[in-house]
């Protein structure tokens, strides 16, 4: 693969859902389903309880596992948290930070999701850092302030050495399992094009270039391709589609064929004018 051109990364985030048998199940269909295809980098993210149980499946595969949340400290009297060491320890190589749900339902403010950042990299973690508006900050036509105060602040005094363990994933608070309100791909497109330009800013052109975005936002099987070939979305953070293998299967195939079709393009001799 070229490497002007970004691989795909396709995550399921099951949120809080399936029992031991049902993470088992989803797993191992995940895993037959891949085969042995390079294209497109994929993760699970299960919930806490079934880390272990999925991590035994996903052992030796082309499949990573993930965390969903982590508590910014080695060890302590943190009843109820989960640190970094511990995802590690089972064998996680990404975590999920700073996502919607966290911040709306839960509370967590960007200096909180900033601390979750530094730490999960400085321990080793490959971080998923989760921005995105609401209905209201959209409408109110705030969400390119919006995406740079969170980039700013959960990125602060993030080391420039650690930036190829980092991933943005673009999820507007109003297109998550919504049936009313769905991001356009040209939305997603021009959100993750102020997402790259602030990140240049802040880290310069070359890192900018190298950044994976994702989009988040009801991914599914009939929009995945739509939104995976337009310019700089690179993949998908998946919530409801990654809780059934078949859909999360077909999004990623959404993904193989994507890349495909760039690696055609870039590989094209480019046509000059004759000179007069």
């Amino acid at each position: 693969m070229s490497p002007a051109i970004r691989q795909k990364f396709v995550v399921g985030n099951w949120k809080m859902y399936t029992n031991a048998a049902d993470a088992r199940r989803l797993a191992k269909a995940v895993v037959d389903g891949m085969g042995a295809q390079e294209r497109v980098s994929v993760t699970l993210c299960p919930p806490f309880p079934y880390l272990a149980l999925v991590g035994e499946i996903l052992e030796g595969s082309r499949v990573a596992l993930g965390a969903q949340n982590l508590y910014p400290e080695k060890e302590g009297p943190f009843t109820g948290e989960v640190s970094p060491t511990m995802l590690l320890e089972l064998g996680c190589k990404y975590v999920i930070l700073g996502h919607s749900e966290r911040r709306h339902k839960l509370g967590e403010s960007d200096a909180f999701v900033n601390q979750k950042v530094r730490v999960a990299l400085a321990a080793g973690l490959d971080v998923i850092l989760c921005v995105g508006e609401t209905l209201e900050q959209r409408n109110a036509n705030q969400t390119e302030a919006l995406l740079d105060r969170q980039l700013t602040c959960g990125l602060a005094d993030v080391p420039a050495d650690t930036l190829t363990r980092l991933s943005i994933a673009y999820e507007p608070v109003w297109a998550i399992g919504n049936l009313e309100h769905h991001a356009t791909p040209q939305q997603a497109e021009e959100a993750h094009t102020v997402i790259r330009r602030r990140f240049a800013q802040m880290f310069g052109k070359k890192s900018a270039q190298a950044l994976a975005i994702q989009y988040g936002g009801s991914v599914k099987p009939d929009n995945a391709a739509a939104l995976f070939c337009r310019h700089g979305v690179d993949g998908a953070l998946i919530g409801g589609a990654s809780l059934i293998a078949d859909q999360f299967l077909a999004i990623v195939r959404a993904g193989i064929n994507a890349s495909q079709t760039e690696e055609k393009s870039s590989s094209m001799p480019q046509l000059t004018k004759p000179v007069a």
